[in-house]
């Protein structure tokens, strides 16, 4: 099964493609263009770019079946690489693009985002209300959330004496655990545990505070089996880690004594979303895309097949109940999930976090 990470690894801002990082605010150009509710949307065609794995691979089919214009499907790889794709000036030729929400955010704030004509995206209402509540796009102006979770510990129950509560069993580990734990290498989510444990925001700019953080990582590197944003259920399912950080998805807690816990101090809140770009010639056709995505028997793909959370109501009112009782993270409310702090775009001062990993990793 394939399943994509969360990327928020360096700097949204991108200062060599973008002008005027500024770390979020309002479009520079945000006059939402005119469009016509009853074109003809088989004159038009789209060009939509995903990460590999994360929507069916028929969706041109079903697009094309349901709404009867063609679809292209084009991968990126990471959130960095389509935003050089989108920043390098004129038409991209992507309609829609798949990207987390700070990057989104950043889009915005340069003015390349098409603002939501709500009236085109009528299954809006299959929302949860509390996906018109993140901190990157409150009320949904010009994005549509796809996915969203959160990060926690997930551990073996068989081999902890002592099941994690706090971000301090990470990262002051037990003798039992030393050498059997995992943290993820991605800039915000290395320093995530570290924010958190000294009572931070996730979003903290202030330079002393991300150096506590650094202290507290480097302390415990030595403790550590590995740095691991790929294979730590793997190596849990093994036994050769028995404590990882981990994105909810990405924790095998359908496997017997895999459980995850969101630490007492609290998490992050990571959203991908959907955007539709103001180059986008086919504009209305865009916004039926997102629509068709927003249909509950679409996005419940998302559940069954991924294992990551959506913020459609419809669709996890429909999740087998089966397959909630193997991941129960999934059928957690998102008055839970909203406990956790959205990231959002840091602009310039995500280069902080670029020189923590960067110190982190080379530190011997």
């Amino acid at each position: 099964m394939t399943r994509r990470a969360p990327v928020v690894v360096a700097s949204v801002c991108l200062a060599s493609a973008l002008t005027a990082c500024s770390g979020g605010g309002a479009a520079t150009d945000s006059a939402p263009t005119a469009l016509n509710a009853s074109a003809d949307l088989s004159k038009q065609s789209l060009t939509i770019s995903i990460w590999d794995g994360y929507s069916p691979k028929d969706l041109p089919e079903r697009v094309k079946a349901k709404l009867g214009f063609d679809t292209k499907v084009a991968i990126h790889d990471t959130n960095e690489t389509i935003m050089a794709k989108l920043t390098a000036g004129g038409d991209s030729g992507i309609d829609v693009a798949f990207v987390s929400g700070q990057y989104a955010q950043a889009l915005n704030a340069q003015g390349l985002l098409e603002p939501l004509h709500r009236d085109l995206i009528p299954n809006l209402k299959n929302l949860y209300p509390e996906a018109s509540q993140l901190a990157y796009d409150k009320g949904n102006v010009f994005s549509v959330p796809y996915t969203w979770g959160t990060t926690g510990l997930c551990y073996r129950s068989d081999l902890v004496k002592t099941p994690p509560t706090s971000w301090k069993d990470l990262l002051e580990p037990a003798k039992d655990v030393k050498k059997k734990i995992t943290m993820m290498t991605t800039e915000r989510w290395l320093a995530l545990p570290a924010l958190k444990l000294l009572g931070a925001s996730v979003n903290t700019t202030d330079q002393a505070t991300i150096d506590k953080a650094k202290e507290l990582l480097l302390k415990v590197k030595p403790d550590l089996l590995a740095y691991d944003d790929t294979t730590f259920g793997d190596r849990l399912k093994s036994g050769e880690a028995v404590m990882v950080e981990a994105w909810d998805g990405w924790c095998p807690t359908s496997e017997k004594n895999i459980k995850f816990v969101v630490p007492k101090e609290g998490s992050d809140l990571w959203a991908d979303t959907m955007v539709i770009l103001k180059s986008s010639k086919n504009k209305e056709a865009a916004h039926a895309f997102v629509n068709f995505i927003l249909e509950p028997d679409n996005h419940g793909w998302v559940p069954a097949n991924i294992l990551y959370r959506i913020p459609n109501k419809a669709a996890m009112d429909k999740v087998d109940p089966k397959l909630l009782e193997s991941y129960p993270t999934l059928a957690e409310p998102p008055s839970e999930l909203l406990k956790g702090e959205s990231l959002v775009d840091l602009g310039e001062a995500s280069t902080a976090y670029t020189r923590l990993s960067t110190e982190v990793s080379a530190a011997q």
